[in-house]
């Protein structure tokens, strides 16, 4: 049973049914959510949960290991590494950090801190994009982004990136690596989408490819 109160979730195992965390056997145990970090999980055979927390709202996440979508998985396709997508663009830090939208796939919408905007131009056009901080101690830069490949070749809501933070007004945005979210693969993620101004009007034919089924 899993017990929601005072914002903290508290799993209680029924007398003679084997769960472990950290492989340790368990009865009771308070789980940390994903937006503490690295959650709290247990484990009941080829299963194993854990709690997530979007938007104040909580629920469990469980992995079967013998999904049939796991099972079935046909691999990761990519366009041939491209040179000229990995772009150093101009970036303009916001001061303080300017709180932007970041909607999901459930209808939710999260403030998330942008530290700057970049700028640069391809294929003739000037891009402006904005970056954000996934959470306070974070190492990278997240950019979640859409283009005119999306839905043709790539996938349909888009697609993601990290990069490293800019040095001296430089940042290398390599969209070779941009690759596909969670809700690519499974009906079940919770994946964040573009905010509007993240909305590409030309191709980005670098990255990952659409999977093209859940």
């Amino acid at each position: 049973m899993f017990d929601l109160s005072g914002g903290k979730v508290t799993v209680k195992i029924q007398s003679g049914a084997t769960v472990t965390s950290a492989g340790e056997a368990i009865t009771e145990m308070v789980m940390k959510p994903d937006s503490a970090g690295e959650p709290t999980i247990v484990a009941l055979g080829d299963l194993s949960m854990y709690v997530i927390e979007r938007g104040g709202k909580f629920a469990i996440r469980m992995k079967d290991k013998n999904s049939r979508m796991r099972k079935d998985f046909t691999g990761l396709k990519w366009y041939p590494v491209k040179p000229e997508y990995r772009i150093t663009a101009s970036f303009q830090e916001y001061d303080p950090a300017k709180p932007i939208s970041i909607p999901n796939i459930l209808g939710q919408t999260e403030k998330l801190p942008s530290p700057g905007y970049v700028t640069f131009k391809l294929h003739g056009k000037k891009v402006r994009l904005e970056p954000v901080l996934e959470d306070p101690d974070a190492k990278e830069l997240f950019l979640i982004f859409k283009d005119k490949t999306s839905g043709v070749e790539t996938y349909p809501a888009g697609r993601f990136l990290y990069v490293d933070f800019p040095v001296e007004g430089k940042i290398v945005l390599d969209f070779n690596k941009a690759y596909n979210p969670p809700c690519a693969f499974t009906p079940y993620a919770t994946c964040p989408l573009p905010p509007a101004q993240n909305r590409m009007d030309l191709p980005i034919e670098a990255g990952e490819l659409n999977y093209g089924h859940h």
